[in-house]
Protein backbone atom coordinates (compact mmCIF):
# COMPACT_ATOMS: atom_id res chain seq x y z
CA UNK A 1 0.00 0.00 0.00
CA UNK A 2 0.95 3.72 -0.79
CA UNK A 3 2.20 6.23 1.74
CA UNK A 4 -0.58 8.33 1.32
CA UNK A 5 -4.38 8.87 2.74
CA UNK A 6 -5.00 5.80 4.80
CA UNK A 7 -8.42 5.89 4.96
CA UNK A 8 -8.79 5.94 8.67
CA UNK A 9 -10.45 8.82 11.02
CA UNK A 10 -13.09 9.43 8.21
CA UNK A 11 -15.31 12.88 8.43
CA UNK A 12 -16.07 15.31 6.08
CA UNK A 13 -13.66 17.18 5.54
CA UNK A 14 -11.50 13.83 4.66
CA UNK A 15 -13.91 12.31 2.16
CA UNK A 16 -12.61 13.80 -1.45
CA UNK A 17 -9.32 11.85 -0.88
CA UNK A 18 -8.14 9.22 -2.84
CA UNK A 19 -6.81 6.26 -0.89
CA UNK A 20 -5.28 2.71 -1.55
CA UNK A 21 -7.65 1.21 1.60
CA UNK A 22 -9.49 -1.41 0.43
CA UNK A 23 -12.96 -1.20 1.63
CA UNK A 24 -14.71 -4.47 3.01
CA UNK A 25 -18.13 -5.83 4.41
CA UNK A 26 -18.86 -8.83 6.38
CA UNK A 27 -22.83 -10.19 6.45
CA UNK A 28 -24.87 -13.17 6.29
CA UNK A 29 -24.72 -12.67 2.27
CA UNK A 30 -20.86 -12.86 2.89
CA UNK A 31 -19.48 -14.38 5.83
CA UNK A 32 -15.46 -13.65 4.96
CA UNK A 33 -16.14 -10.54 3.73
CA UNK A 34 -14.34 -11.57 0.34
CA UNK A 35 -14.55 -9.42 -2.72
CA UNK A 36 -17.25 -10.28 -5.04
CA UNK A 37 -18.47 -13.11 -3.52
CA UNK A 38 -21.58 -11.12 -1.92
CA UNK A 39 -25.21 -12.81 -2.74
CA UNK A 40 -23.90 -15.90 -3.77
CA UNK A 41 -25.87 -17.99 -1.09
CA UNK A 42 -27.58 -20.88 -2.07
CA UNK A 43 -29.07 -21.62 1.65
CA UNK A 44 -30.12 -19.40 4.24
CA UNK A 45 -32.75 -18.00 6.24
CA UNK A 46 -34.39 -16.41 3.25
CA UNK A 47 -34.32 -19.53 1.00
CA UNK A 48 -37.79 -20.15 1.52
CA UNK A 49 -38.97 -16.79 0.37
CA UNK A 50 -36.56 -16.38 -2.79
CA UNK A 51 -37.65 -20.13 -3.86
CA UNK A 52 -38.86 -18.41 -7.23
CA UNK A 53 -36.18 -16.24 -7.62
CA UNK A 54 -32.49 -18.48 -7.39
CA UNK A 55 -28.79 -17.12 -6.15
CA UNK A 56 -28.35 -13.40 -5.82
CA UNK A 57 -31.99 -12.46 -4.17
CA UNK A 58 -31.93 -12.75 -0.37
CA UNK A 59 -31.29 -16.13 0.19
CA UNK A 60 -28.99 -15.60 3.35
CA UNK A 61 -29.94 -12.47 5.07
CA UNK A 62 -29.54 -13.52 8.44
CA UNK A 63 -28.85 -16.08 11.03
CA UNK A 64 -29.81 -18.03 13.81
CA UNK A 65 -27.93 -18.99 17.01
CA UNK A 66 -29.09 -21.38 18.96
CA UNK A 67 -29.69 -21.46 22.68
CA UNK A 68 -26.27 -21.56 24.60
CA UNK A 69 -24.59 -20.98 21.01
CA UNK A 70 -21.68 -18.81 20.51
CA UNK A 71 -21.41 -17.37 16.77
CA UNK A 72 -18.38 -15.66 15.02
CA UNK A 73 -19.86 -12.74 13.42
CA UNK A 74 -16.63 -12.05 11.59
CA UNK A 75 -12.87 -12.88 11.54
CA UNK A 76 -10.86 -10.90 10.04
CA UNK A 77 -7.35 -11.38 9.28
CA UNK A 78 -4.77 -8.16 8.44
CA UNK A 79 -4.47 -4.54 9.17
CA UNK A 80 -7.02 -2.27 8.95
CA UNK A 81 -10.25 -0.86 11.19
CA UNK A 82 -13.76 -1.58 11.30
CA UNK A 83 -15.54 1.43 10.74
CA UNK A 84 -19.41 0.52 10.91
CA UNK A 85 -21.62 -2.01 12.77
CA UNK A 86 -25.49 -2.49 12.07
CA UNK A 87 -27.05 -5.20 13.80
CA UNK A 88 -30.88 -5.47 14.64
CA UNK A 89 -31.47 -9.19 17.07
CA UNK A 90 -34.81 -10.71 17.36
CA UNK A 91 -36.46 -13.32 19.71
CA UNK A 92 -34.18 -12.61 22.52
CA UNK A 93 -33.62 -10.48 25.32
CA UNK A 94 -30.99 -8.04 24.39
CA UNK A 95 -29.43 -8.91 28.08
CA UNK A 96 -28.97 -12.48 27.05
CA UNK A 97 -27.13 -11.46 24.24
CA UNK A 98 -23.22 -11.17 24.88
CA UNK A 99 -21.18 -9.02 22.46
CA UNK A 100 -17.78 -9.83 22.42
CA UNK A 101 -14.54 -8.81 20.24
CA UNK A 102 -11.31 -9.96 19.99
CA UNK A 103 -8.07 -8.11 18.47
CA UNK A 104 -4.86 -9.29 17.06
CA UNK A 105 -3.60 -12.59 19.05
CA UNK A 106 -4.91 -11.64 22.01
CA UNK A 107 -7.16 -14.80 23.61
CA UNK A 108 -9.38 -12.72 26.00
CA UNK A 109 -11.71 -10.43 24.98
CA UNK A 110 -11.14 -6.21 24.57
CA UNK A 111 -14.99 -6.38 24.23
CA UNK A 112 -17.55 -7.81 26.53
CA UNK A 113 -21.30 -6.35 27.10
CA UNK A 114 -24.67 -7.68 26.58
CA UNK A 115 -25.84 -6.17 23.27
CA UNK A 116 -28.55 -3.77 23.98
CA UNK A 117 -26.15 -1.92 26.63
CA UNK A 118 -23.45 -1.75 24.08
CA UNK A 119 -25.67 0.34 22.14
CA UNK A 120 -27.18 2.40 24.68
CA UNK A 121 -30.60 0.66 25.35
CA UNK A 122 -29.98 -1.44 28.69
CA UNK A 123 -33.23 -1.18 29.80
CA UNK A 124 -34.38 -4.12 26.76
CA UNK A 125 -36.86 -2.22 25.20
CA UNK A 126 -36.29 0.33 22.21
CA UNK A 127 -35.22 4.14 22.85
CA UNK A 128 -34.24 6.51 19.88
CA UNK A 129 -30.86 7.66 19.94
CA UNK A 130 -28.96 9.95 17.81
CA UNK A 131 -25.42 10.56 18.48
CA UNK A 132 -22.12 10.21 16.84
CA UNK A 133 -21.12 7.10 17.75
CA UNK A 134 -23.98 5.10 18.32
CA UNK A 135 -27.51 5.51 16.30
CA UNK A 136 -30.63 3.41 17.46
CA UNK A 137 -33.68 3.53 14.47
CA UNK A 138 -36.68 2.09 14.70
CA UNK A 139 -36.80 -1.32 14.25
CA UNK A 140 -34.63 -1.53 16.87
CA UNK A 141 -31.78 -1.00 14.63
CA UNK A 142 -28.21 -1.02 16.40
CA UNK A 143 -25.66 1.32 14.97
CA UNK A 144 -21.72 2.02 16.18
CA UNK A 145 -19.51 4.18 14.24
CA UNK A 146 -16.79 3.70 17.04
CA UNK A 147 -13.80 3.30 14.62
CA UNK A 148 -11.72 0.63 15.69
CA UNK A 149 -8.47 -0.33 14.39
CA UNK A 150 -6.39 -3.80 14.34
CA UNK A 151 -2.88 -4.68 12.87
CA UNK A 152 -3.41 -8.88 12.75
CA UNK A 153 -6.96 -9.40 13.08
CA UNK A 154 -10.33 -9.21 14.66
CA UNK A 155 -12.86 -11.43 15.69
CA UNK A 156 -16.60 -10.67 16.63
CA UNK A 157 -18.71 -13.50 18.70
CA UNK A 158 -22.96 -12.71 19.69
CA UNK A 159 -23.35 -15.54 22.36
CA UNK A 160 -27.26 -16.16 23.29
CA UNK A 161 -27.28 -16.93 26.93
CA UNK A 162 -31.35 -18.15 26.56
CA UNK A 163 -31.62 -21.54 27.48
CA UNK A 164 -34.42 -22.06 25.53
CA UNK A 165 -34.96 -19.07 22.58
CA UNK A 166 -33.31 -19.24 19.61
CA UNK A 167 -32.24 -15.49 18.12
CA UNK A 168 -32.65 -14.62 14.83
CA UNK A 169 -29.62 -11.60 13.56
CA UNK A 170 -29.33 -9.52 11.17
CA UNK A 171 -26.17 -7.98 10.67
CA UNK A 172 -23.37 -6.30 8.80
CA UNK A 173 -19.95 -5.14 9.73
CA UNK A 174 -18.41 -2.49 7.61
CA UNK A 175 -14.47 -2.33 7.67
CA UNK A 176 -11.17 -1.30 5.71
CA UNK A 177 -8.44 -2.90 5.27
CA UNK A 178 -5.20 -0.38 5.09
CA UNK A 179 -2.46 0.23 6.91
CA UNK A 180 -2.45 1.74 10.56
CA UNK A 181 -0.85 4.09 12.18
CA UNK A 182 1.73 3.18 14.75
CA UNK A 183 0.13 5.27 17.66
CA UNK A 184 -3.59 3.65 17.30
CA UNK A 185 -4.79 2.54 20.22
CA UNK A 186 -7.54 -0.53 20.48
CA UNK A 187 -10.90 0.01 21.14
CA UNK A 188 -12.84 -1.28 24.46
CA UNK A 189 -15.51 -1.69 26.28
CA UNK A 190 -16.76 -3.72 29.19
CA UNK A 191 -19.79 -3.75 31.42
CA UNK A 192 -20.30 -3.64 34.75
CA UNK A 193 -23.74 -3.79 37.18
CA UNK A 194 -24.27 -3.67 40.73
CA UNK A 195 -27.79 -4.20 42.32
CA UNK A 196 -27.93 -2.52 44.75
CA UNK A 197 -25.37 -0.40 45.31
CA UNK A 198 -23.84 -1.30 49.08
CA UNK A 199 -25.07 1.97 51.41
CA UNK A 200 -22.07 4.74 51.23
CA UNK A 201 -20.40 3.30 48.21
CA UNK A 202 -19.33 4.90 44.99
CA UNK A 203 -20.57 2.63 41.90
CA UNK A 204 -17.05 1.42 40.22
CA UNK A 205 -17.82 2.24 36.33
CA UNK A 206 -14.42 0.88 34.78
CA UNK A 207 -11.17 -0.41 37.33
CA UNK A 208 -8.57 -2.29 36.73
CA UNK A 209 -6.79 -1.00 33.85
CA UNK A 210 -3.41 -0.43 33.29
CA UNK A 211 -1.57 0.76 30.05
CA UNK A 212 -2.00 3.83 27.90
CA UNK A 213 -4.71 5.04 26.26
CA UNK A 214 -8.02 7.52 26.50
CA UNK A 215 -11.50 7.23 27.85
CA UNK A 216 -13.95 7.92 25.35
CA UNK A 217 -17.50 7.02 26.95
CA UNK A 218 -19.99 5.98 29.28
CA UNK A 219 -23.43 4.67 29.41
CA UNK A 220 -25.63 3.99 32.24
CA UNK A 221 -28.58 2.18 32.83
CA UNK A 222 -29.69 3.71 36.17
CA UNK A 223 -32.81 1.95 38.06
CA UNK A 224 -33.88 4.30 41.15
CA UNK A 225 -35.00 2.37 44.63
CA UNK A 226 -36.09 5.68 46.02
CA UNK A 227 -38.57 8.64 46.05
CA UNK A 228 -36.76 12.00 44.83
CA UNK A 229 -34.41 13.06 43.01
CA UNK A 230 -31.44 10.83 42.57
CA UNK A 231 -28.70 12.24 40.62
CA UNK A 232 -26.70 14.77 42.91
CA UNK A 233 -23.43 12.20 42.53
CA UNK A 234 -20.03 13.04 41.54
CA UNK A 235 -17.97 10.97 38.42
CA UNK A 236 -14.64 10.75 39.27
CA UNK A 237 -11.40 9.71 37.29
CA UNK A 238 -8.51 8.54 38.83
CA UNK A 239 -5.63 8.55 36.81
CA UNK A 240 -1.96 7.34 36.92
CA UNK A 241 -0.77 7.58 40.24
CA UNK A 242 -4.12 9.32 41.52
CA UNK A 243 -5.17 7.72 44.98
CA UNK A 244 -7.79 9.23 47.77
CA UNK A 245 -8.52 11.96 45.29
CA UNK A 246 -9.00 11.93 41.38
CA UNK A 247 -7.54 14.40 39.01
CA UNK A 248 -11.14 15.09 37.54
CA UNK A 249 -14.08 15.11 39.96
CA UNK A 250 -17.81 16.53 38.32
CA UNK A 251 -20.17 18.46 39.98
CA UNK A 252 -23.40 16.12 39.20
CA UNK A 253 -24.65 13.14 37.64
CA UNK A 254 -26.58 14.99 35.22
CA UNK A 255 -23.97 17.19 34.74
CA UNK A 256 -21.69 14.81 33.49
CA UNK A 257 -24.34 14.09 30.86
CA UNK A 258 -24.87 17.44 29.85
CA UNK A 259 -27.99 17.75 31.32
CA UNK A 260 -28.56 20.11 33.98
CA UNK A 261 -31.11 20.87 36.98
CA UNK A 262 -32.64 16.89 37.32
CA UNK A 263 -33.28 16.67 33.19
CA UNK A 264 -35.87 18.66 34.22
CA UNK A 265 -37.09 21.72 32.11
CA UNK A 266 -40.22 22.87 34.58
CA UNK A 267 -37.35 23.55 37.04
CA UNK A 268 -35.79 26.95 35.10
CA UNK A 269 -39.20 28.01 33.00
CA UNK A 270 -42.38 27.68 34.33
CA UNK A 271 -44.15 27.45 31.65
CA UNK A 272 -43.35 23.25 31.53
CA UNK A 273 -44.27 21.42 33.32
CA UNK A 274 -42.26 19.63 36.26
CA UNK A 275 -40.72 16.35 34.37
CA UNK A 276 -37.97 14.38 33.11
CA UNK A 277 -36.92 15.46 29.62
CA UNK A 278 -35.48 12.76 27.09
CA UNK A 279 -32.98 14.00 24.39
CA UNK A 280 -30.78 12.98 22.25
CA UNK A 281 -27.48 14.70 20.96
CA UNK A 282 -24.40 14.29 19.40
CA UNK A 283 -22.02 13.87 22.35
CA UNK A 284 -24.64 13.38 25.32
CA UNK A 285 -28.12 12.12 25.69
CA UNK A 286 -31.00 10.92 28.22
CA UNK A 287 -32.91 9.20 25.59
CA UNK A 288 -34.75 6.52 28.01
CA UNK A 289 -36.73 7.39 30.66
CA UNK A 290 -38.93 4.41 32.26
CA UNK A 291 -42.17 5.86 33.90
CA UNK A 292 -44.12 4.08 36.62
CA UNK A 293 -47.47 2.97 35.60
CA UNK A 294 -49.30 2.46 38.65
CA UNK A 295 -49.19 -1.07 38.89
CA UNK A 296 -46.07 -3.71 38.51
CA UNK A 297 -43.97 -1.27 36.56
CA UNK A 298 -43.24 0.36 39.65
CA UNK A 299 -39.84 1.90 39.62
CA UNK A 300 -38.05 4.81 37.55
CA UNK A 301 -35.31 3.55 35.19
CA UNK A 302 -32.96 6.15 32.97
CA UNK A 303 -30.69 5.32 30.14
CA UNK A 304 -27.83 8.08 29.70
CA UNK A 305 -25.06 8.11 27.72
CA UNK A 306 -21.63 10.59 27.41
CA UNK A 307 -19.35 10.38 24.44
CA UNK A 308 -15.88 12.07 25.10
CA UNK A 309 -15.26 12.21 21.60
CA UNK A 310 -13.64 16.23 21.38
CA UNK A 311 -12.63 15.63 25.24
CA UNK A 312 -11.14 12.05 25.69
CA UNK A 313 -9.61 11.63 28.81
CA UNK A 314 -6.00 10.41 28.62
CA UNK A 315 -4.23 8.09 30.68
CA UNK A 316 -0.67 6.70 30.85
CA UNK A 317 -0.28 3.88 32.91
CA UNK A 318 -3.74 3.85 34.89
CA UNK A 319 -7.56 5.04 35.27
CA UNK A 320 -9.88 3.84 37.22
CA UNK A 321 -13.84 5.18 37.27
CA UNK A 322 -16.54 5.99 39.54
CA UNK A 323 -19.57 7.78 40.03
CA UNK A 324 -21.62 8.45 43.38
CA UNK A 325 -25.61 7.26 43.89
CA UNK A 326 -27.09 10.64 46.34
CA UNK A 327 -30.29 11.81 46.59
CA UNK A 328 -32.04 13.95 48.81
CA UNK A 329 -32.75 13.79 52.70
CA UNK A 330 -36.63 14.85 53.34
CA UNK A 331 -35.51 16.79 56.55
CA UNK A 332 -36.16 21.00 56.51
CA UNK A 333 -34.58 23.24 56.96
CA UNK A 334 -30.99 21.64 57.17
CA UNK A 335 -31.37 19.45 53.96
CA UNK A 336 -28.82 17.02 53.62
CA UNK A 337 -27.73 14.21 50.95
CA UNK A 338 -28.76 10.79 51.07
CA UNK A 339 -26.20 7.84 49.98
CA UNK A 340 -28.67 5.62 47.48
CA UNK A 341 -28.36 1.39 47.35
CA UNK A 342 -30.10 2.04 43.32
CA UNK A 343 -29.75 -1.05 40.49
CA UNK A 344 -27.10 0.45 38.58
CA UNK A 345 -25.12 -1.13 35.31
CA UNK A 346 -22.63 0.68 32.71
CA UNK A 347 -20.83 0.35 29.95
CA UNK A 348 -17.19 2.17 29.89
CA UNK A 349 -16.06 2.90 26.38
CA UNK A 350 -11.66 3.26 25.86
CA UNK A 351 -8.98 2.97 23.65
CA UNK A 352 -4.98 1.67 24.87
CA UNK A 353 -2.20 -0.51 24.33
CA UNK A 354 -2.37 -4.15 23.66
CA UNK A 355 -1.94 -6.13 25.93
CA UNK A 356 -4.60 -5.75 28.41
CA UNK A 357 -5.49 -7.13 31.09
CA UNK A 358 -8.59 -9.59 31.07
CA UNK A 359 -11.98 -8.87 32.09
CA UNK A 360 -13.78 -10.39 35.26
CA UNK A 361 -15.78 -13.30 34.49
CA UNK A 362 -19.70 -11.69 33.23
CA UNK A 363 -22.04 -12.38 36.28
CA UNK A 364 -24.48 -14.98 34.79
CA UNK A 365 -27.64 -14.35 33.15
CA UNK A 366 -30.12 -14.40 36.52
CA UNK A 367 -28.13 -11.12 37.92
CA UNK A 368 -27.67 -9.62 34.16
CA UNK A 369 -31.23 -9.65 33.97
CA UNK A 370 -34.37 -6.63 33.38
CA UNK A 371 -37.56 -7.62 34.30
Amino acid sequence: MGQGFNGMGMHLGVLSRLSDAKSRSISPENFAGEPGRGGMATEGTGARAARGLGQGWKVSPSVPIAPGQTFTLAAIEGSGAIQQIWITPAHVAWRDLILRIFWDDQSHPSVEVPLGDFFACGWGQYAQVSSLAVCVNPGRAFNCYWEMPFRKGARITLENRSPSDQAIVYYQINYTLTEVPADAAYFHARFNRTNPLPFKTDYVILGGVRGKGQYVGTYMAWGVNNAGWWGEGEIKFFLDDDRQFPTICGTGTEDYFCGAYNFDAGTVDPAFPRAYVEFTTPYSGLPQVIRPDGTYRSQQRFGMYRWHITDPVRFETAIRVTIQALGWRTDKPDRRYLPLQDDIASVAFWYQSLPTTPFPPLPDRDYLEVI
